[in-house]
């Protein structure tokens, strides 16, 4: 018997003392599955193929695997001038991405986050009057092969992300510039988002590619799961519910938007029943549009409604659906301002729901004269949630010689242990108070919101911007700046 225990005790002492540490260890267990979850957030990359309006019948010809090739060719020697003539048919208000700029992000991206689990892209993957350059530069081209030119620029920038993280699950939205109809105008159920499904889901996990390619073709939406235990992402097109959606046919039809809110809250329920937690991303974010309710002069405090991203009822139905799954939305991602922007929905009085943050991810493009950065995140691997995240910006708009380095630190400069509706509530009620921007919290807003600080204009109109930060509709909005009017 004792010859018989201590064979035993010589053949099972490794497991059993294993199990021994693990039990007498449970802090270790727990900070171990609580370690972050490296992520990559870009948006807003507005790729221009027109840069060197002389290769534009080359890219036209060509397969996509040569586009790389074509691209980083030196520029013709007729460029300068072909590009002024250019802007002149076409005008654009700055300057969209360049090869050479796109490139160099994804190479910085590398440096700063060789491993991240996942990334997200929130939208608007080509440059602005993108139709009206193609049709300027090809006047012969047929509308078909406009289409195919669209989907290659779209399928190359995917690629040029997959291709920099190989393995790494990158999910897409697609932003009202995406579209081949023109900028803002889309039809559902078209061979454009049946194309779109098979690129945008050739990047996703693998058990969520076939479901997601079949939905992104009826409206652009999908589920996929993000590589975080008992996590689904959902991907709004929420072209469909902007102020200034139209068909193809200019009809400006509400029912994809209709169908999408029934598709998002089924999801959300669904969800919800399974114990699952979701991000929601889209390109467009709900909310106030403080720029153009400034630029048409609105008088909010005298009955002219702020203007809104989205279209006003659907803004109100989406931030309803959102707040009454707070629950189980641990975040939401949108962009299209190109700027760094922290906003939260939060019910209004006697309202039920639960609020959400929202990141707003700044653009790649420096279209606005912002300058390109992209955005590092560390997830909570058992909440889901957003624990911290940098801004990293370039040197110059070029891509040339560009030096890329941290812009900011979210926990360091705010002073903020994680990005949750409860950890964020105090700051950004201080930020909504504070009409004037003169706390260090403000002042730290206002430098970031622009990637570099170089433009002033959150600045100067602090009152309006900071109440677009907590009121998503009109109607709050415009009681926030009122109050502070008296």
């Amino acid at each position: 018997m004792v010859r018989l225990f201590y064979l035993l005790f010589r053949r099972w002492w490794p497991a059993m003392l294993c199990l021994l540490v693990v039990s007498a260890s449970p802090a270790l267990a727990a900070g171990e599955a609580e370690a972050p979850v490296p992520a990559l957030m870009l948006s807003d990359v507005h790729l221009d193929p027109f840069q060197d309006p002389a290769r534009v019948r080359q890219l036209d010809r060509a397969p996509v695997s040569q586009w790389a090739a074509i691209l980083s060719e030196p520029v013709s020697a007729t460029q300068p001038q072909d590009a002024v003539g250019l802007q002149e048919n076409c005008p654009v208000r700055g300057m969209d991405t360049p090869y050479a700029l796109f490139r160099s992000s994804l190479k910085a991206m590398r440096a700063q986050n060789p491993a991240p689990k996942f990334i997200t892209v929130s939208g608007d993957l080509i440059s602005h009057a993108f139709k009206c350059r193609y049709r300027a530069l090809l006047p012969n081209a047929t509308p078909g092969a406009y289409d195919v030119f669209v989907e290659k620029t779209i399928t190359f920038v995917s690629d040029q992300i997959r291709a920099a993280f190989p393995g790494v699950p990158v999910y897409i939205a697609l932003g009202n510039n995406d579209a081949v109809c023109d900028d803002y105008k889309l039809d559902a159920n078209s061979a454009f988002l049946a194309a779109a499904g098979r690129i945008l889901s050739a990047g996703l996990p693998e058990d969520d590619r076939a479901q997601a390619e079949k939905q992104i073709a009826v409206d652009g939406d999908y589920v996929a799961h993000l590589p975080i235990p008992k996590t689904r992402i959902l991907v709004l097109d929420d072209l469909f519910f902007s102020m200034n959606y139209e068909d193809c046919r200019r009809n400006g039809d509400p029912h994809p938007a209709l169908q999408q809110l029934v598709w998002l809250e089924a999801q959300l329920a669904d969800a919800r029943a399974h114990g699952e937690k979701v991000w929601v991303m889209a390109h467009i974010p709900p909310g106030v549009d403080v720029f153009t309710t400034m630029m048409r002069f609105r008088a909010v405090c005298h009955n002219e409604p702020a203007v809104t991203f989205l279209s006003d009822w659907l803004n109100d139905k989406l931030t309803d659906v959102l707040e009454r799954y707070g629950d189980v939305v641990r975040l939401s991602v949108f962009a299209h301002t190109h700027m760094d922007e922290m906003r939260l929905l939060r019910p209004e009085s006697g309202a039920a729901g639960t609020p959400v943050a929202i990141k707003m991810v700044p653009s790649i493009s420096p279209v606005n004269g912002n300058t390109p950065a992209f955005t590092l995140v560390s997830v909570n691997a058992s909440s889901a949630t957003l624990e911290d995240y940098h801004v990293v910006m370039a040197s110059n708009a070029t891509g040339i010689d560009t030096r890329w380095s941290d812009e900011y630190d979210f926990a360091d400069t705010y002073h903020v242990k994680d990005y949750t509706p409860e950890a964020l509530e105090p700051l950004l009620d201080a930020l909504s108070r504070d009409d004037r921007g003169q706390s260090e919290a403000a002042k730290s807003y206002i430098r970031n919101y622009y990637a570099g600080g170089k433009l002033p204009a959150v600045g100067l109109f602090w009152s309006e911007y900071r109440c677009s930060i907590e009121n998503s509709s009109a109607k709050s909005y415009a009681a926030c700046e009122c109050q502070a009017a008296k």
